[in-house]
């Protein structure tokens, strides 16, 4: 029986396909879509989603985010700028050839230097100096400066294979060409707006799966995409709704899986410019002068916001509100901290003390598929944003592919991302989302508003400079409450996420949200 069958058959049909662990296929139900199959394209979770399954990295995370060895298995400080990395023995890229230092160095270089990048991995690797194969199985680093989390910043990058990748374009990933990995999987094709098919690695040096075939069907509606797993037309769907949830765990022979993720959604604000293309006076003439660099202003915004009023109408209560990078639990987090509460009075005295009294125009963009209910999280802030006196222009939502183009060019004055933490603290995402952006320095990766604190910038180096773990992390809770009292994004809330199969599929829920065939099994 062919798996492409199974989008037109029932549940009985589709259950077939995973009753045989020779020949067991995966129709897996995907919100998003990849914008690349370069594995070092994007650090955004709808790429990375698919290169994890084709691609390794030197380390990885279990669901906790805590590091385990992947094509690395150690490394060593040997002083504090000198790094060795132990690589696997044994492991194989899909055509066969081995995985040597030569192709960890060279993916490694390439890294900071693709073109057109939304989200690069050029931060990852911003702390290298300089690198030399010692034996075809070690690598040592010297380092610009002391760098203790050296191996969360390296261990994260795509290893791609030197042969292949070496002068390859987007296209010759796209086609497949280029899209040689080590991987669980390997690529087999990939059809734009509907689907992506892969077949098992049976050479792979990790744990082997469950499919045979595995094929990923975009489907960005949710309500479609709950619907394709009631009708037995896919086995597993992410990104599932809040509130569709208790609705599917009532359903025989469906199950979900769930967990609080680290995962921050913020309001970005355009604080660095002097004129922001999409702040108004109250007439909806451009004004001269840009309100959001004052912190007044961007302190007022975050008071209209009632976040949990968003958790609990938009998001039926699977959120937790945020009021910093990281939630409790990953280093890094403040426990002092709080999510800001809601004080429309305040919020009026912050901006009449500012100069804008009646106001100002403002538009809020967002990503309509992105995350669930990021387009109405966008509808609820404007309605916010319009009781506390300002004129909401326009709440603009735009498809993900389209949308991260915009606001990675500055597009935009004020707009809704997020940012997953995938590392064991906070301080790579505050590298890259909030420090001065410096290609060289690889920080501000993510900084899509250019905003810049010379003093949260030392703090940060101070932090990622100590090798004693515990003042690290009292020095990254310092540079935190230093940077969100700046107000540079505003935090809304860290998402819980879900995953919904059917009863004969157990899958891994994690706190990096990751979707893929490599957590995803036949249960037992």
């Amino acid at each position: 029986m062919k798996p492409m069958k199974f989008f037109l058959a029932g549940v009985a049909a589709s259950v077939l396909a995973l009753s045989s662990a020779q020949a067991a296929n995966l129709i897996l139900g995907s919100a998003t879509e990849p914008s690349a199959i370069d594995p070092q394209f994007s650090r955004t979770g709808n790429n990375q989603n698919i290169a994890m399954q084709v691609f390794d990295r030197l380390v990885q995370t279990d669901p906790a985010i805590n590091v385990e060895p992947a094509l690395a298995v150690s490394w060593t400080n040997t002083d504090p700028l000198t790094w060795q990395i132990k690589l696997r023995d044994g492991v194989k890229f899909h055509d066969g050839n081995p995985l040597t230092s030569e192709d960890v160095i060279f993916s490694l270089t390439r890294a900071k230097d693709i073109p057109n990048s939304p989200a690069p991995f050029s931060g990852n690797v911003g702390a290298i100096d300089s690198m030399k194969a010692v034996d075809n199985l070690t690598v040592e680093f010297k380092t610009k400066k002391p760098t203790p989390d050296f191996i969360e910043q390296v261990g994260f990058v795509y290893i791609v294979e030197k042969k292949v990748a070496e002068g390859a374009s987007i296209e010759d990933f796209n086609s497949g060409k280029a899209a040689i990995g080590t991987g669980a999987y390997k690529f087999k094709s990939w059809t734009p707006g509907d689907n992506l098919a892969l077949t098992r690695n049976d050479a792979f040096w990790g744990k082997k799966q469950d499919f045979e075939n595995v094929t990923i069907k975009f489907i960005s509606n949710d309500a479609s995409r709950v619907a394709a797993l009631r009708s037995g037309a896919v086995d597993l769907i992410d990104a599932v709704p809040p509130g569709d949830v208790k609705t599917l765990q009532g359903i025989s022979g469906l199950k979900v899986f769930s967990i609080a993720s680290s995962r921050m959604i913020y309001l970005a604000l355009d604080s660095a410019r002097d004129k922001s293309p999409f702040i108004t006076d109250k007439e909806g003439k451009p004004l001269d002068k840009n309100p959001l660099k004052d912190v007044k202003v961007r302190q007022a915004l975050s008071e209209l916001v009632n976040r949990q009023l968003i958790i609990d109408r938009i998001l039926d209560g699977s959120a937790e509100a945020a009021g910093q990078l990281v939630p409790n639990g990953v280093a890094g987090n403040d426990p002092s901290i709080t999510a800001p509460a809601m004080n429309a009075e305040d919020a009026k005295k912050l901006l009449a003390e500012a100069g804008y009294k009646d106001g100002f125009g403002i538009t809020i963009h967002t990503s309509n598929d992105r995350f669930p209910g990021d387009s109405e999280v966008a509808q609820a802030l404007g309605q916010m944003f319009a009781r506390g006196g300002l004129k909401v222009n326009g709440v603009v939502a735009q498809p993900y592919n389209v949308y991260t183009k915009g606001a990675g060019a500055g597009e935009f004055s004020a707009f809704i991302f997020s940012l997953g933490n995938s590392t064991p603290t906070s301080a790579t995402g505050l590298r890259n989302l909030l420090m001065t952006a410096n290609k060289d320095a690889g920080t501000g990766s993510f900084n899509r508003t250019k905003y810049s604190n010379p003093a949260f910038d030392d703090a940060m180096r101070a932090a990622t400079a100590e090798f004693d773990v515990k003042k690290r992390v009292e020095l990254l809770q310092k540079a935190t409450k230093m940077v969100f009292a700046d107000v540079p994004v505003i935090p809304l809330y860290w998402q819980k996420v879900h995953w919904a199969g059917k009863a004969n599929v157990s899958y891994v829920a994690n706190m990096t949200e990751d979707t893929s065939a490599t957590l995803a099994g036949i249960a037992k």
